[in-house]
């Protein structure tokens, strides 16, 4: 029997949010439920076994009334019957709590709930949920892949074993000596790098940038950032990450990751002027957004022999392009969009705000 008063669940209409409503809401859509379906088919392909998994788990939670809104104005506007609240960038101050009285929990999605007033919550006690979420640690891994594989140049020399292929990338075979010599890389691949005692100048340290943080310190990086706020001297203990002004990290790293939304300020921020800046032979790992690297500068730097490697992921195009420029470089590694992936991150995410979510409001 449906609930006669379902729990009201207002929720940013993030794209992957959206699947909240999916499990909670009957009413969502056939169309909107088939789309995900087909989007996580190739790691979930009973996605209809999955969301009845959840729902038995969601208890009182299930059935819900999904409100999904955009603007603030739309988020104060549903707020009035809304018993929980799952936002991510969404501020949530004293306005939104005020319109929202039957308020019992706000669930941040990710695990840096700065925009949501913590003390406002507690005068009203209102509980603040939070979670790692695991697509932005698979993010993180994808950066440290990227830059291991431009280290060791993994992507020109993986599968090329036998003497005709290596010989085609530019290594004849000459045997070592092996009376007197070890064998260890007997195809004599120079120019190969390590991460270890290099610096890795994060440009943003926000929820993957601090994820990129915590695995490029156990490589033995150091690590310097860039951002508008810097944090607190016991964050960066923590995450053991030095601030610096941008010219200047952008000078002193050997590896530089800007890990930014893409807005209007931030569209083409490593431009030709701030290439020129790197240091020479650095490399620049993009896994937020093409579109924060100036394309024609960056193939420029590439040219100019100046820029050390690139690694993308996500590419300009989707899907990318057999003849893109990008590909003629040796020092560049591109990749289909794989960050955050598998889908079981996004499922696994979705399924622990809703149990958490469930307990706060239907306990």
């Amino acid at each position: 029997m449906p609930a006669t008063n379902p729990p009201i669940i207002v929720i940013e209409d993030d794209p992957f949010l959206r699947a909240v409503a999916l499990v909670l809401d009957p009413a969502t859509s056939a169309e909107r439920h088939a789309a995900f379906a087909d989007f996580f088919a190739h790691d979930e392909p009973d996605f209809d076994g999955w969301c009845a998994r959840v729902r038995d788990r969601a208890g009182g939670l299930f059935p819900a009334a999904v409100r999904l809104v955009d603007t603030p104005q739309e988020l104060r506007a549903n707020l009035a019957a809304a018993k929980g609240l799952i936002v991510e960038s969404l501020a949530v101050g004293r306005e939104e709590l005020a319109a929202a009285p039957a308020l019992v929990a706000v669930q941040k999605y990710g695990a840096i709930p700065r925009n949501i007033d913590a003390g406002a919550c507690a005068e009203r006690g209102i509980k603040i949920l939070t979670i790692r979420r695991r697509a932005n640690i698979a993010c993180a891994e994808v950066a440290i892949a990227l830059m291991l594989t431009l280290a060791k140049r993994l992507h020109r020399l993986v599968g090329r074993i036998s003497i005709e292929e290596l010989a085609a990338e530019g290594y004849p075979y000459r045997p070592f000596d092996r009376r007197h010599t070890p064998n260890s890389n007997w195809a004599r691949i120079g120019g190969q790098g390590m991460l270890f005692g290099t610096t890795l100048g994060l440009i943003g340290l926000g929820e993957i940038g601090r994820e990129i943080a915590l695995r490029a310190a156990a490589f033995g990086m150091r690590i310097l950032y860039y951002q508008r706020s810097r944090l607190p001297e016991a964050e960066e203990r923590q995450l053991q990450a030095e601030y610096r002004p941008l010219d200047t990290l952008l000078a002193e790293s050997d590896w530089v990751v800007p890990q930014l939304p893409v807005t209007s300020a931030t569209r083409h921020f490593i431009d030709g002027p701030r290439l020129a800046r790197m240091k020479e032979g650095a490399c620049l790992v993009n896994i937020a957004n093409a579109e924060l690297v100036e394309r024609d500068a960056l193939i420029a730097a590439l040219r100019s022999g100046r820029l050390g490697g690139f690694a993308l992921d996500p590419l300009y195009e989707a899907p990318g392009r057999a003849d893109d420029e990008l590909k003629s470089f040796k020092n560049v590694v591109l990749s289909p969009h794989i960050g955050g992936s598998p889908r079981f991150n996004a499922l696994d995410d979705i399924a622990e705000m809703i149990m958490d979510l469930a307990r706060a409001i239907a306990p």
